[in-house]
């Protein structure tokens, strides 16, 4: 597509979103949510609440539930692996596979080979 003729669609696409803002400034219910939203947030630092107040107000479980970011989902320990070299009897221990001496003998004897020692 050619500079202008993105120009152009961008152009469109800006008269468009102007249009629709218009009207949604136009929009009665709009101007009924913006007017309580103030009269609301007026109305709390009158009385010195914020909305974490009035929440636990009006609904006191709502903090004994978790949030959704502390809700993540926590993943299960890791498995402890033992490897055991043939060649030379050593053994390592480890949890994932970012072990100094697992790599080595993987870089050595190859990806395959190493996991096949595993005990």
């Amino acid at each position: 597509m050619s500079r202008l003729a993105e120009f152009r669609a961008l152009e469109q696409q800006l008269a468009a979103q102007l249009a629709e803002l218009e009207s949604l400034k136009n929009d009665d219910g709009l101007k009924r949510e913006i007017e309580f939203e103030k009269n609301l947030r007026d109305l709390l630092a009158e009385y010195g609440y914020s909305l974490r107040n009035v929440i636990a107000i009006l609904d006191p479980k709502a903090a004994a539930r978790p949030a959704a970011s502390a809700a993540q989902v926590t993943r299960k320990p890791r498995q402890m692996k033992r490897y055991k070299n043939p060649h030379n009897g050593e053994v390592v221990e480890t949890k994932g596979g970012n072990h100094k001496v697992l790599k080595e003998w993987k870089s050595k004897y190859g990806a395959e080979v190493v996991e096949s020692w595993q005990a």
